[in-house]
């Protein structure tokens, strides 16, 4: 695959992603449509490590404060925050003792201010790329 096809599987993936996200989200599934909203981000700055190296494949790796300075973005400090919280959401989702507390965390509120962040966050991403 050519650089281009490499970012473009990585935005498709995100896009449909987000797809299942927003079927969470609209099923009341709050906790595991913030986790896939993690790997909305998470494929969104993988397409952006692509286009920004010489490498077409992505580090393996989740965290998005890293994925992101691997970047040539320059996000602010509250942007670099917002992906460390978003962050939370990976773990939080993945393992039995942390799963619980994000489930009660959960309200239709929280939720709903962090799926929009992360709805905003992604659409952001995708503009900037070439």
């Amino acid at each position: 695959m050519t650089k281009d096809e490499h970012i473009r599987y990585w935005l498709d993936s995100a896009r449909h992603d987000l797809e299942t996200a927003e079927s969470l989200f609209s099923n009341q599934k709050y906790d595991w449509a913030l986790f896939i909203g993690h790997l909305v981000i998470e494929k969104a700055l993988k397409a952006h490590c692509v286009q920004d190296s010489d490498n077409k494949n992505p580090p393996k790796l989740h965290d998005l404060v890293r994925l992101a300075e691997l970047t040539s973005l320059n996000l602010t400090e509250d942007q670099k925050l917002f992906l460390d919280e978003v962050n939370d959401f990976n773990i939080e989702a993945r393992y039995p003792d942390y799963k619980q507390a994000l489930y009660k965390k959960c309200t239709p509120d929280y939720a709903r201010h962090y799926f929009d962040t992360i709805k905003e966050f992604y659409a952001w991403l995708t503009s900037l790329l070439r």
